[in-house]
């Protein structure tokens, strides 16, 4: 159900990509300006992670996704109700605090319902975002040629305030109807480190940064990368597609390493892969080997966002998860946006993306080194991932 919801409410972040041209070609704007939408979304979509992860932590999870049902709905009609530039823009930072709730909270929550393969489960979850960004682009293309962008937006947010409030029907009676935490089974104390909760924070956001950092160069060039070599934009977003399929085979595989080696390991392993990948893109660059490299970067960069998500919830208490996820998801936001910035600066400066690489090596760097750290900081007792009951899921009744 979780993975439903996640994906249907993940078109957020995605709608505004497909719908730039028609919008621009409306309002006879620059590219730019349309595309501040984008940026507005993403900062809603960061912020959003920590207010309704904080509304999930006292309230629990249905309350926080019927406010965001009714958030993404309403945003939706909004914006296809749009009569200037600016109020389109307003609204889609409306969209991206709707959809906030269908990732980070939504991850924590989902942490609590199992003790075993708990990592599994919140990367399925997780998963849920690169889903909505394979299924919705094509469906909302059709809506634009057939009906419109602002029936299509309309057509967005009445789907989504039905087909999820359903599911999020279902999701409550199978958690038993009740609106707080209510485990199962008692969860384990948090394991320790030889650091405060707060440091512990703040280092994982620089890590959300850095990481992002790195991951943002192939993310947003890659497209205009292969146009530079000449090999072509459909190449390009060919390869950005099976990125993207890739990641999603990451972020459940993680979730299995998580469960075996905990949280910490796991996002050590993911950065130390995602570091390599970007270096074999600085001595490789024919066809064939980008779509190899780039298939690789798909492959191990998507375990380590939700690796942030088993660190916080291995070393913090439940109560505690859904602020403190949102947190380090919206320093890593903040590190995608900056990281696509500054890698277009580096080529306009240098004229060739071979600095942008080099620079998110070194950020990546940077992440595998405050994991390194916080390995080394870890007491004696968390050194070992505790396993969960026999019994397999402890299902919440939040």
């Amino acid at each position: 159900m979780a993975l439903l919801i996640a994906s249907i409410g993940g078109v957020g972040m995605w709608s505004v990509v497909v719908v730039l041209p028609g919008v621009q070609a409306e309002f006879a704007a620059s590219r730019g300006a349309v595309s501040l939408a984008y940026t507005l979304t993403m900062f809603g979509f960061g912020l959003g992670g920590i207010i309704v992860g904080r509304i999930t932590d006292r309230f629990g999870i249905v309350t926080a996704m019927s406010l965001s049902i009714v958030c993404t709905g309403i945003a939706y009609l909004l914006a296809g109700a749009s009569v200037t530039l600016w109020q389109f823009q307003a609204v889609y930072f409306l969209i991206g605090l709707g959809t906030s709730a269908t990732f980070a909270p939504l991850m924590a929550e989902a942490s609590h319902w199992f003790s075993r393969y708990r990592g599994l489960a919140v990367t399925i979850v997780a998963a849920g975002n690169y889903v909505a960004g394979t299924v919705w682009p094509p469906l909302i293309n059709l809506g634009l040629q057939r009906i419109g962008w602002r029936a299509t937006h309309v057509a967005i947010g009445l789907f989504c305030a039905v087909t999820m409030t359903l599911l999020l029907m279902v999701l409550r009676a199978r958690m038993g109807g009740a609106g707080a935490h209510d485990h199962a089974h008692a969860p384990p104390p948090p394991l320790k480190l030889a650091i405060s909760t707060n440091a512990l924070t703040a280092l994982l956001c620089i890590a959300g940064v850095a990481c992002c950092m790195a991951m943002a160069m192939p993310q947003v060039h890659i497209v205009a990368y292969c146009g530079d070599l000449g090999y072509g934009v459909a190449h390009g977003a060919a390869m950005l597609s099976l990125m993207l399929g890739c990641g999603v085979v990451s972020r459940v595989a993680s979730g299995w390493i998580a469960d075996m080696i905990g949280g910490l390991p796991t996002l050590l392993l993911s950065s130390a892969l995602q570091c390599l990948t970007l270096v074999l893109y600085l001595g490789f660059d024919s066809l064939t080997s980008l779509y190899a490299i780039s298939a690789a970067f798909g492959l191990v960069q998507g375990g380590i966002i939700p690796s942030y998500a088993f660190v916080v919830r291995e070393y913090f208490p439940p109560g505690e998860a859904g602020a403190r996820i949102g947190l380090v998801l919206m320093a890593s936001l903040f590190g995608m946006a900056l990281g696509g910035w500054m890698s277009g600066v580096i080529f306009d400066l240098t004229g060739s993306y071979e600095a942008a690489f080099a620079n998110g090596v070194l950020w990546n760097l940077l992440n595998a080194a405050i994991a390194t750290w916080l390995l080394l900081a870890r007491t004696p007792s968390a050194a070992a991932p505790r396993r969960g009951s026999q019994g397999g899921a402890a299902a919440s009744r939040a």
